[in-house]
């Protein structure tokens, strides 16, 4: 029996290799249609051998029957329904006692463990074409077995007896080693040697890992079994296809959800065995390297764990000396394609500084995007392959690195030294990439013009708006007339993703993979607003683009999603809630169309929730110390709507009121007047974030001297919490207020106070009389109390 190994199902008549076969139930239908008929008396035949199998009392009998279907009709002319009544028959025990028996001195076996190695492994890797099979908890129990195969070959036990070898499954070192197997094979303490795994074994190894890694959950179960070390070792001993099959598999684990998992708890073996590839890679072919792009990609680990690796960022700088050349060469996109992709993975771990001089890194985004503009600028309806459009993810990354650099170094002052993340361009050159980068962005806004709603949940649409984002949230007077016929894209895509209960789970998935916020969570539908948001804060503030916006209804999109927000942000607790920048983006944008759109917020419903929601919201946010900022936006916006109402005919409704105690409070906050009799200074809380916060407090006290001529009932207010005499007191103490504009702001609204209410006015009047502090220094209102 020994001898016929080889023609065990697993292999067909003619020996084609078991892996090639396919591992799922998707590739098996295809085949179906491709499979040869049998003839009425091979089917008579077959249905005997099949009862055959069911009444074996013998594994021999198994065997030889199992020896005959493949005599009669290899295993890749049946369908999917005989092989199931096959691998039913012979069930999961067989092969399992196979590979148990392999690990056992077995006197009265006339096979040699080798022997029942490849018996054991054939008829597994037949039955884990079945995905059911592939699933079940017998198969899984091999794995280890499999793994330490395909980590060390077969460890062949010295028994000086018998001359005979022994195989053995566990990853171990040589010398004195241990032999462990899964149902109940007991470990030996033997002197071992290591020999290689022939083709054939290691081909059916490999498909029954691959199979169960292609089912649902298989991921995890190989890596419950150690599957990350075993298939590291093989690659590092160079075992059998441990490179055409192992690393293909590696790559699988280190996909999708599992990545971050397996790379916090195998940093240290990937990060040798990445070490030692990219090493391949460096010394390689340029033919050779062509084809270890895209499998370099798959084995990049996280940023976070590139960042503490000096011994990789050193390898990475030799990987971009290798890839100059290759990007400098006159390539096909095919070819290019994998390159630039590569090139990106590298920019998103390290940036700029490895990759090279300013020449290479301008022709870098050069290429980028030229690739952009080829493959974009087609005719409407041209279909963009898988292949292309990875190609252009990855440029889309170049060029949002290359303008994240390129505004940094424009925007950094002329005496200030050279950006040390990044090549230092000249004006010239720096001028070069802008004009690049300008026709790359027209391209994906011309691509994004011709999506239909059909098409909002494609991932590489949400890839191509992300990066138009990018631009647009720096830079807007460019590319005018585009951008403004652009919005009703951009406002419609992000309206459509916000308000699905259930976003597409192609698109979930792919924002799971990419690297695209540090602090990011799975997808949820909010994200195409997110991106937009920096963009609107600008666009909101420009007449033209403005009343586009408004004509999308864009101010109801953004109280929608504020309100959401905070629905998810209250929940969190004072320690875990820190800064929110979408947040206080979108109060930017509302702002703006307050301040400019007076009608329209009279007028639109949206501003009247808007108002309810920062009265309701208010309250407790003032409560949490890391949302200083957004507390910040929420007074300033709810003062500039109030100011704009028309005078109740009765007092202030209990709602109005509250808000208003709650800002008052809030605002006197910000100075601290302990420092007396010297100039009053910004408070502790308030210190670190003033030069953002310091506006909006400035802004709130000009709306709220608005505020007091649209609600007169407010002035009484200030008095009854007790703000005017906090106020009052702190400037007949202090010599002076931080600075001109934060006095001018505070006099405003004291001025306003004194002309509509003559009790505050009264108060004013005494604390004046005392000449002392930075109050007699306020021209304004010594005039306004006359």
């Amino acid at each position: 029996m020994a001898d016929k190994a080889d023609d065990l199902p697993g292999k067909d008549a003619g020996g084609e290799d078991r892996a090639d076969r396919g591992d799922g139930d998707g590739e098996a239908g295809a085949e179906e249609a491709g499979r040869a008929e049998l003839t009425e008396a091979q089917r008579l035949v077959l249905e005997r051998c099949i009862r055959a199998l069911k009444e074996a009392k013998k594994d021999s009998q198994t065997l030889a029957a199992l020896l005959l279907i493949t005599r009669l009709c290899p295993a890749n002319d049946l369908d999917k329904d005989t092989l199931r009544r096959i691998f039913e028959a012979v069930g999961l025990s067989l092969p399992a006692r196979l590979l148990v028996t392999a690990y056992r001195k077995c006197e009265n076996s006339s096979l040699s463990p080798l022997d029942v190695l490849s018996l054991g492994t054939a008829l597994l890797s037949a039955l884990s074409t079945d995905s059911d099979m592939a699933t079940h908890p017998q198969l899984l129990t091999t794995i280890p077995i499999l793994l330490g195969l395909v980590a060390n070959g077969p460890m062949l036990e010295e028994n000086a007896s018998r001359g005979e070898a022994k195989p053995g499954g566990e990853a171990r070192s040589s010398g004195n080693c241990r032999t462990e197997a899964d149902g109940g094979a007991s470990a030996t303490e033997e002197t071992c040697n290591i020999g290689d795994l022939d083709e054939a074994m290691a081909a059916d190894c490999y498909q029954v890992l691959t199979a169960v890694c292609a089912v649902p959950r298989g991921s995890d179960h190989l890596l419950r079994r150690g599957a990350v070390l075993a298939l590291c070792q093989a690659v590092e001993r160079n075992q059998t296809l441990s490179h055409e099959k192992g690393l293909p598999l590696l790559a699988s684990l280190l996909s999708g959800k599992t990545r971050d998992r397996v790379w916090r708890k195998h940093s240290a073996e990937l990060l040798c065995l990445l070490l030692r590839l990219c090493r391949d890679f460096s010394q390689a072919s340029p033919e050779a390297r062509l084809d270890m792009c895209s499998q370099l990609v798959q084995f990049l680990p996280p940023p976070a764990v590139a960042a503490q690796s000096q011994e990789l960022e050193e390898a990475v700088v030799q990987m971009w000396v290798a890839l100059r050349p290759m990007v400098q060469s006159k390539l096909t996109a095919q070819l290019l394609g994998p390159i630039l992709v590569l090139s990106a993975c590298l920019l998103d771990l390290y940036g700029w500084q490895p990759v090279g001089p300013p020449n290479f890194c301008c022709l870098l985004v050069n290429r980028a995007c030229v690739e952009v503009r080829v493959g974009l600028e087609g005719p409407p309806g041209t279909e963009l392959s898988s292949e292309l459009q990875q190609t252009l993810a990855g440029c889309y990354r170049i060029m949002e690195a290359a303008f994240e650099q390129a505004c940094c170094q424009r925007d950094a002052e002329p005496e200030a030294e050279p950006q040390a993340s990044g090549p230092s361009l000249s004006l010239q050159q720096s001028r070069q990439v802008f004009k690049v980068l300008e026709g790359g962005f027209a391209a994906l806004m011309y691509h994004l013009q011709q999506v239909n709603a059909s098409h909002f949940n494609d991932p590489f649409v949400f890839a191509t708006f992300r990066c138009v984002c990018v631009w647009l949230a720096e830079e807007t007077s460019c590319l005018k007339e585009e951008v403004t016929a652009l919005l009703p894209f951009l406002v419609g895509y992000a309206r459509t993703h916000l308000q699905s209960a259930d976003a597409d789970q192609q698109l979930a998935d792919w924002m799971e993979l990419m690297s695209v916020d540090k602090d990011k969570e799975s997808w949820s539908g909010r994200e195409a607003l997110r991106y937009l948001l920096p963009a609107l804060c600008h666009l909101s503030a420009e007449e033209g683009p403005r009343k586009v916006l408004l004509s999308l209804d864009t101010p109801a999109l953004l109280v929608d999603f504020l309100s959401q927000s905070w629905s998810s942000l209250k929940e969190k607790s004072r320690a875990a809630a820190d800064r929110n920048p979408s947040m206080e983006a979108m109060c930017s944008a509302l702002l703006n169309f307050t301040v400019t759109e007076p009608d329209r917020v009279r007028s639109d419903p949206c501003f009247r929730a808007l108002e309810a929601h920062l009265s309701d919201a208010l309250p407790s946010l003032v409560s949490k110390p890391g949302l200083l900022v957004l507390a910040a936006n929420y007074c300033t916006l709810g003062l500039m709507i109030a100011r704009l109402k028309t005078a109740p005919s009765g007092p202030m409704e209990a709602r109005q009121r509250r808000f208003f105690s709650v800002v008052l409070r809030f605002l006197r906050n910000a100075l601290d007047s302990s420092s007396a009799p010297g100039p009053v200074q910004v408070s502790a809380s308030w210190k670190e974030s003033w030069y953002e916060v310091a506006e909006l407090w400035r802004l709130s006290l000009q709306a709220l001297g608005g505020c007091l001529r649209a609600l007169p009932g407010l002035a009484a207010l200030l008095r009854e919490d007790g703000w005017l005499r906090h106020v009052l007191d702190m400037l007949g103490q202090c010599s002076a207020l931080p600075d001109p504009q934060t006095q001018a702001a505070l006099e405003e609204a004291l001025c306003a106070a004194a002309q509509l209410c003559s009790v505050c006015r009264e108060e004013m009047l005494e604390a004046m009389k005392k000449e002392g502090g930075a109050l007699s220094s306020m021209s304004g209102l010594k005039k306004t109390l006359g």
